[in-house]
């Protein structure tokens, strides 16, 4: 039976409601058959392999190695994510380097098969590392089958941090943004882009993102949402206007129109309607 968690609203409620229940929902979660079988196997076998190809020929170990980093979708590319394992993360010119999505060099860089010593798995602490991260990930993948923004805001703090590891320089780190599904939709967003902020050159988008993001935060640079209060700041304003956009939001009512009224000095609330959505 697949775990479902218990989520009966979505948005800023919903956000509130998970955190006071996430713990004992997470316990339930890992508590279910699959989840058992597949951490079990991975915790059993991972210690065997030492090659990208040996990992990517077992299925369940793959899936529970791309599940940890978000990478589930890929589980038939075999090709594919063996090329990103095998050329690691030390050359620029990497397979894992070029891609947009920091994602795929954090996996690499997680194994250890493209680096200059053994791999990884070797380590003791292996298993439990990756399965910390597979826990997280197929919780917050259950929570977006519910409530598919409070998936993304589950995951934002690691995101952000996945796009600052893997990124040299403030530009890389907005195109590194752009590059994350999960990142480019939470702050564009929470930015309140038009649906066709995407098909504008992708320089021209960071000067916006730029832009948009002082105007709206203060903030110009991704990093420094890596502050809790920032990385707040911005999933409130992500869930928020998520709830306005998908009509979900009572004028009247809303807890997050509530929250932002008062941070706002006494706006009222078609005057705050007014500054989200200017710009």
């Amino acid at each position: 039976m697949t775990f479902q968690p218990l989520l009966p609203v979505g948005g800023l409620t919903g956000w509130n409601f998970l955190n006071r229940t996430i713990e004992s929902q997470k316990l339930l979660q890992n508590a279910s058959p699959v989840a058992q079988r597949e951490m079990n196997y991975f915790r059993e076998n991972i210690g065997n392999i030492s090659s990208a190809e040996q990992l990517v020929g077992d299925f369940t170990l793959m899936k529970v190695a791309l599940s940890a980093f978000g990478l589930q979708e890929d589980v038939s590319n075999k090709f594919f994510i063996r090329k990103v394992l095998e050329e690691g993360v030390i050359a620029d010119d990497s397979l894992a380097n070029r891609l947009s999505d920091a994602r795929y060099a954090a996996l690499s860089k997680a194994f250890g098969f493209g680096g200059l010593g053994e791999p990884r798995t070797a380590l003791s602490s292996f298993p439990d590392e990756i399965l910390s991260a597979y826990e997280d990930q197929t919780f917050e993948v259950a929570v977006g089958d519910v409530q598919p923004e409070l998936r993304l805001a589950l995951g934002l703090e690691r995101e952000l941090e996945t796009v600052l590891e893997n990124s040299s320089s403030a530009d890389a780190r907005w195109y590194g943004v752009m590059g994350s599904s999960p990142l480019r939709e939470v702050f564009e967003t929470a930015l309140n882009l038009p649906e066709t902020f995407a098909a504008l050159d992708i320089d021209q988008q960071l000067v916006v993102f730029r832009a948009r993001s002082e105007e709206v935060f203060g903030l110009p640079e991704v990093a420094d949402f890596i502050d809790p209060n920032a990385a707040e700041s911005l999933r409130n304003r992500y869930l928020l206007m998520n709830e306005i956009n998908n009509g979900q939001a009572s004028l009247a009512t809303s807890p997050a129109l509530s929250l932002l009224t008062g941070i706002s000095g006494g706006f009222g609330t078609t005057s705050l309607l007014s500054v989200l959505y200017s710009g």
